[in-house]
């Protein structure tokens, strides 16, 4: 009875403070800043391929789902694109882009897209010919 009452008052403290979480105003900042420049893509593929597993962190084409204004997932994912736009961008293509050199690296060894954007985002699922697929079009659109 005692662990009933505990567990009880632990599932109210808890929807109690996910209530809190939401008057953060922290992630709901969704705001897509204008296109400036796109790399000149290899081919549709390429950008589609790019558009559906890197575009919602690494551009200003951010899709932002419902769950994406429900703390704390919305903390999470401002926290992603904010720091997935200022290390690569393929929405300000001219301007400097620190971890372009990378991409390839990160690509091939399957760290992008994370896992976790995987499990919510059925489009960033690449299978082992799209990976490659989509390393041939990078590779051909970026020059290296």
């Amino acid at each position: 009875m005692f662990l009933l009452k505990l567990a009880r008052r632990a599932l109210f403290a808890l929807a109690g403070l996910l209530v809190l979480a939401q008057l953060v105003p922290y992630g709901r900042d969704h705001s897509n800043p204008p296109v400036l420049s796109e790399p000149l893509w290899d081919s549709a593929r390429t950008r589609q391929l790019v558009a559906d597993a890197c575009f919602d962190c690494h551009s200003n084409r951010t899709r932002w789902p419902w769950y994406t204004n429900v703390a704390p997932a919305s903390w999470l994912i401002q926290r992603d694109v904010d720091r997935g736009r200022e290390e690569l961008n393929f929405s300000r293509w001219r301007q400097s882009q620190p971890e372009v050199e990378e991409i390839f690296e990160t690509v091939s060894e399957g760290e992008m897209p994370p896992r976790s954007y995987e499990l919510i985002q059925g489009t960033a699922r690449l299978s082992g010919s799209e990976r490659s697929e989509l390393l041939r079009g990078l590779r051909a659109s970026l020059g290296r």
